[in-house]
């Protein structure tokens, strides 16, 4: 039998299984599982239920966390089948067994898919998203579909609007209609971020061994940050959008969100692939992997040239005392840092440019979607419009009923110049100036805080205090993000550090992403989610 990297990678974590008495569920990786699994030490069955009592104890309970939106009331008969098919020897895949949730954007055949909406409350999808597909495929068990900003945040928005009007169509940080409001883990007064609150929630809280998020301007990202956990916004094309909600088709990607990076790549791989139906995959051809566990290897960041981009730093104390000792880590662990800027026009214009694109194309393209819905739900953007601010409908969200009104009277058609220009030349003078960046100064990677404060209130008075994150420019040049943990501020909240890179630089952002993570080991379990006495693996 040959040797893949894959199989070493296992093999190495099997015996790291071996010489330990036992694992904790919260950083057990998807590795060490499958080696418990293939030993006998645990079954599917059995991991299932250890994720459903953390549910069961946090979600809905106790803290009431609340990120679910729809269980999967069939996730232990799939755990017993899985365990079935591997007595008898058929293993699907790298994620056989293991219990994953999604952002409930994605379509699953057998599970309701809602975006957020109650106007879409039971809408059953005519069959699984291309990537939920792919995961189930490879033996992942679909726990939950999880709360998330509604119509993922930028659909239906007052962002750029004047202050007044921005406030009025304030939704209240990880609300929806259908699933009302997430919590922050880590502090229960504070917001999960958006609009993957809920998966980034879970995450946080090992609900989960990983879950999927979508990012259109840092909706993976923003979320993994404030909750503590990687987060990847592959390049624009890795991953098919097909069966995903649509935002903003120009900026739209998938983007696994796990508790270490060894999962996130793991993750990855199983998704990628050229589909059909999305031409945006077209680009990956011959530049994706269907393994990226093979790039992580400890000392990846010797010899590394990084870009501090500190533009985006001097927001908040705890925030950047955790930066900057993350850049002296950088260095003691053999990398080059450079300090560079971004151009002042790209960091003026970069939000009014993210949102002439989305308002105009979510108009266009979730019409699109709703199309193939069934009798009973809206049809097109104007009938959401109209449906959230009937009072006959209940709507549970004034403030996003407001955004979506506003939303209606200012977004472009697709055919306006305006519009034209900025998905055409915009969007173009973006990628070529961060190019630039890259090539001017021999830059491996940029790193910088991937929210300048750490998660913010729930609620807040008056107008909240910009996002000052660069996420969305990743999402205008279509390259990738990768966030990982990186410490905790004084009074407890999540600090990470993001790697930004060229097109197609996953391999090169999820080594050195790897190799940090390896020496800071900087994530935290929630302080309220904390282990259940049955979350001791292996004793």
């Amino acid at each position: 039998m040959k040797l893949t990297p894959r199989l070493l990678f296992a093999g190495l974590t099997l015996l790291a299984v071996c010489s330990a008495r036992a694992l904790d569920l919260a950083t057990a990786t998807i590795a060490d599982l499958e080696a418990m699994m293939a030993k006998g030490e645990l079954s599917s069955e059995k991991l299932t239920q250890l994720y459903l009592a953390r549910i069961e104890a946090y979600d809905k309970k106790g803290p009431a966390i609340n990120t679910v939106i729809t269980m999967n009331p069939k996730a232990l008969a799939e755990a017993k089948a899985l365990d079935a098919e591997r007595k008898a020897g058929k293993i699907r895949g790298p994620l056989h067994g293991i219990p994953i949730v999604l952002k409930d954007n994605f379509d699953t055949y057998d599970l309701p898919t809602t975006g957020g909406s109650q106007l879409l409350a039971g809408n059953i999808p005519p069959d699984d998203a291309y990537v939920v597909k792919k995961l189930r495929d490879a033996g992942a068990i679909i726990l939950a579909k999880l709360n998330l900003s509604e119509w993922a945040g930028g659909g239906g928005s007052t962002s750029g609007a004047p202050p007044e009007i921005a406030k009025l169509g304030q939704v209240p940080n990880g609300f929806s209609s259908m699933g009302l409001q997430t919590k922050n883990p880590h502090a229960l007064d504070r917001g999960p971020a958006g609009s993957s609150g809920g998966t980034g929630a879970a995450i946080a809280a090992t609900f989960a061994q990983f879950g999927m998020g979508t990012d259109t301007g840092g909706s993976v990202r923003g979320p993994s940050s404030v909750n503590g956990i990687v987060g990847l916004k592959p390049t624009h094309g890795l991953l098919s959008r097909d069966g995903i909600i649509p935002l903003a088709l120009s900026f739209d990607t998938g983007g696994p969100m796990a508790r270490n990076v060894s999962d996130l790549a793991l993750a990855l791989g199983v998704m990628t692939g050229i589909d059909p139906a999305d031409a945006a995959t077209q680009k990956s051809a011959g530049k994706f992997h269907s393994d990226y566990t093979k790039f992580l290897k400890v000392g990846s960041l010797k010899g590394a040239r990084i870009g501090i981009a500190r533009d985006f730093m001097g927001k908040d104390a705890g925030t950047d005392a955790v930066v900057e000792a993350a850049i002296v880590k950088l260095k003691e662990l053999g990398a080059t840092v450079v300090d560079v800027k971004f151009p002042a026009y790209l960091l003026a214009a970069k939000t009014a440019l993210s949102s002439t694109i989305m308002q105009a194309e979510f108009k266009a393209q979730i019409t699109d979607y709703l199309k193939t819905t069934k009798a009973g739900y809206p049809k097109s953007f104007d009938e959401v419009v109209a449906r959230s601010n009937d009072p006959k409908t209940g709507y549970r969200s004034p403030e996003k009923a407001f955004a979506l009104k506003y939303s209606q009277k200012v977004a472009l058609d697709l055919t306006d110049p305006a519009y034209l220009a900025a998905v055409n030349e915009g969007l173009a003078l973006t990628r070529s100036s961060v190019m630039a960046m890259f090539t001017r100064d021999k830059l491996d990677a940029i790193v910088y805080p991937t929210n300048p404060r750490p998660a913010q209130l729930i609620k807040t008075t008056g107008t909240p205090p910009p996002s000052d994150s660069p996420t969305n420019i990743a999402n205008q040049t279509g390259f990738p993000d990768l966030i990982i943990p990186a410490g905790m501020t004084p009074e407890g909240l999540p600090v990470t550090i993001s790697f930004f890179g060229p097109a197609w630089s996953e391999p090169k952002l999820l080594s050195y992403g790897y190799d940090f993570e390896q020496a800071t080991k900087a994530r935290r379990l929630p302080l309220y989610t904390p282990a259940l006495p049955a979350d001791k693996l292996g004793q």
